[in-house]
């Protein structure tokens, strides 16, 4: 498609990590079209994860499943209001929710590009869009790239970002000092938002003594959930030396970013952080249970990925019992092993950071 674009909106709705992985989509559009301005419709909640990006103009918040009716129908109004003045030339849509078909339809946009879901094949939907690209890809970053076969570019960017303002660091860094946290640090995130993704307890403690035992601190990060902070606790409860948990529940999602870039390594299941942790470039061990842990693996190739299925049968998503950890299958001296790998190198420190 041989167009010019000046004003594009990018459309998303999923969670953190699924918004972190359409970055290679706005990159790529920013490559090719320097001079536009591309802003992005996501959910409210998942707005700080991209707060930071500097190639995405603004971000426009739609209410999610948590919000009333009223709430709801309110906020879907004043966005179409507000983004129907912005007269965009090109929406590119990588969202699935039908609402999504009547939201397009009232922008009036000339070019309007989707995914081609195959759930989606109602006359409604198709004629909702001017192009429909075929899903093609083995991983989440090459199928959402997929999108953009209409535009016939030349040039792609396949790395994911993660962006953070210097003042993000200079924060994290100053809770790590009053931790006593030195620069050789180990970040693992234990939790996610459903269990069936979720590793035991007392394995995440068996690695963390491991680590403390190689002379890495290990701080642990989680979200400011009742939940999250009890596995905190009880991980942390578990070490022969107390891991690190003054930051757990309290850093943005920028914030994360900066405390994983500088961190030797990233230990973390099938959860945002770990997409985080690709996006920066340290090198990570992640956990993955009963999903496609091809189609979902953090994009990189600095880390060891492990999955359930290669110690018992994993089933199919439609079988899945979402209260079920299907990670527990998955020994801790596998990833101890894997950690080690990753680090070769032992710091000569104590676990408070003092030098021997």
């Amino acid at each position: 498609m041989e167009k010019s674009f000046r004003k594009i909106l990018v459309i998303k709705m999923r969670f953190h990590g699924d918004m972190l992985l359409t970055t290679p989509v706005i990159s790529t559009l920013k490559q090719n079209y320097p001079d536009a301005k591309i802003d992005v419709l996501l959910y409210q909640d998942t707005m700080p994860i991209l707060s930071e990006n500097p190639e995405i103009n603004a971000l426009y918040g739609i209410k999610n499943k948590k919000a009333n009716a009223a709430e709801k129908i309110a906020n879907f109004a004043n966005l179409i209001k507000t983004l129907r003045a912005n007269r965009y030339d090109l929406i590119v849509n990588l969202t699935d929710q039908w609402m999504v078909a009547l939201l397009v339809r009232l922008l009036n946009v000339p070019v309007r590009i989707s995914q081609d879901y195959s759930h989606r094949q109602s006359s409604f939907w198709r004629n909702s869009f001017t192009h429909l690209a075929p899903l093609v890809g083995e991983n989440v970053v090459e199928s959402n790239l997929s999108v953009l076969a209409p535009l016939n570019l030349t040039s792609f960017v396949s790395r994911t970002t993660m962006s953070y303002n210097p003042s993000c660091w200079e924060r994290v860094r100053s809770e790590l000092d009053k931790a006593g946290v030195g620069e050789h640090y180990v970040v693992i995130q234990p939790t996610a938002r459903q269990v069936f993704k979720c590793w035991n307890n007392e394995k995440f403690s068996e690695v963390i003594d491991a680590l403390h035992a190689e002379g890495y601190q290990v701080v642990l990060t989680s979200g400011p959930g009742s939940d999250d902070l009890a596995c905190i606790k009880a991980i942390a409860e578990g070490c022969k030396t107390p891991p690190v948990t003054a930051l757990a529940g309290k850093v943005t999602f920028p914030e994360l970013g900066a405390l994983i870039d500088h961190a030797e390594l990233f230990i973390g299941v099938d959860s945002a952080p770990g997409h985080i942790a690709a996006a920066v470039n340290t090198p990570l061990v992640c956990l993955f249970g009963a999903t496609d842990h091809n189609f979902w693996r953090p994009w990189s190739t600095n880390m060891i990925q492990f999955w359930a299925g290669d110690y018992r049968p994993m089933p199919p998503r439609e079988q899945r019992d979402r209260n079920e950890m299907y990670l527990s299958v998955i020994p801790a001296s596998d990833v101890i092993a894997a950690v080690k790998k990753m680090l070769p190198v032992s710091h000569v420190t104590t676990v408070e950071g003092d030098a021997l």
